[in-house]
């Protein structure tokens, strides 16, 4: 069980959501096979019914989506946050969850390009980031 003012695994706090919620991008490094950490990506984040989620353009097998894709792992930055996550490819996930987080990112980016972020081609590319 967590200590007060301490999250589970895979549970954000309310605070981090709020610190990832303030944060214009979030920055991720995605693991390598060996541990390592590729480079820093800025990338566009929401949260959602308690849950953070990041998406590409276009889903693809090469950079930082495909290194996703594959190992699962990285760490994300946002101001006054620092964190290890797993990642979990939800692009098919239910309806429910596609309509909570295109609305999210209408809501968060719709001055700069938020259509292009919850096109079809968009959707498939979603994935949860879990706090370790």
């Amino acid at each position: 069980m967590a200590e007060e003012g301490e999250t589970m695994s895979g549970a954000w706090s309310p605070d981090e959501l709020r610190l990832l919620d303030a944060a214009a991008e979030l920055e991720i490094a995605v693991e390598r096979s060996d541990g390592s950490l590729r480079r820093w990506v800025p990338i566009w984040v929401v949260s959602a019914g308690g849950q953070v989620y990041v998406r590409t353009w276009y889903r693809r097998d090469t950079g930082w989506f495909g290194q996703a894709l594959r190992t699962r792992r990285a760490r994300i930055r946002v101001p006054g946050l620092e964190a290890a996550v797993t990642i979990e490819d939800v692009g098919a996930a239910s309806a429910g969850v596609t309509v909570e987080v295109d609305a999210v990112y209408r809501a968060k980016y719709g001055h700069g390009g938020a259509e292009s972020m919850v096109s079809a081609t968009a959707v498939e590319t979603t994935l949860r980031l879990d706090r370790q």
